[in-house]
């Protein structure tokens, strides 16, 4: 919570591909707060047709990760705005321990302490399967899945109807294989720097959404105690 006790500011961590985002929007609508993908902003700053924006598309085709001064500056206006007053959920953020330790202090300086930090396990091989098989509705952006979700009518969108999908292009094999590599060797060790500050809780991946989502909401009620 923030230093006047209102809001619950979370981060949701773990491997590509684990469902921090999904679990993000799950827990974005069930409390009415902000859920703040970092993947999101990038990609969304990589369509403009700006310098940084093509310097941000090549590091995110290959499978790479941006600057941390990038990531830091976008992250710390984006809470600044008027629905994250409630509180937040930080989904991709933070990739590296440096990022780690100048979000202790960006908080610090806005008033704000971290409630949790969430870490979604799940083993390699399920991680491979999951996005190599993951699809959106390119209207509503609505997320599918080969194997796991797939729309109640075959090439219809479950939420608005529309028929034209897409997949992400950096979706692949290769790159989702770099990906790992990169989270093991940038973004892992943030998760003994979380142990140490006692806010990180680990939750097994493997089961279904749903199943997820329950052991979430139990961690959240003893944290909220």
């Amino acid at each position: 919570m923030n230093k006047n006790g209102l809001g619950l500011h979370l981060v949701l961590t773990g491997a590509p591909g684990c469902g921090k985002g999904t679990q993000a929007r799950i827990l974005r609508d069930k409390i009415a707060i902000a859920h703040l993908s970092t993947g999101e902003m990038l990609r969304a700053e990589a369509e403009k047709p700006t310098k940084e924006g093509r310097e941000i598309k090549e590091l995110l085709d290959a499978g790479s990760f941006v600057t941390d001064e990038m990531i830091i500056q976008m992250v710390s206006r984006r809470i600044e705005e008027d629905d994250c007053k409630n509180g937040f959920i930080l989904d991709g953020f933070p990739r590296t321990l440096p990022q780690a330790e100048v979000l202790e202090k960006m908080l610090d300086d806005k008033g704000i302490i971290l409630d949790a930090v969430i870490e979604i396990q799940v083993p390699d091989e399920i991680i491979m399967e999951r996005i190599l098989g993951r699809y959106s509705c390119m209207t509503c952006g609505a997320g599918y899945h080969d194997k796991f979700q797939k729309p109640k009518i075959y090439g219809v969108c479950d939420k608005c109807g529309g028929t034209n999908f897409y997949r992400r292009v950096d979706d692949n094999r290769t790159t989702v294989q770099n990906r790992l590599i990169n989270y093991r060797k940038l973004t892992y060790p943030t998760i003994p720097y979380f142990e140490q500050k006692k806010l990180l809780k680990c939750v097994d991946g493997t089961g279904t959404i749903d199943a997820t989502a329950k052991k979430i909401d139990d961690l959240l009620k003893v944290v909220s105690e």
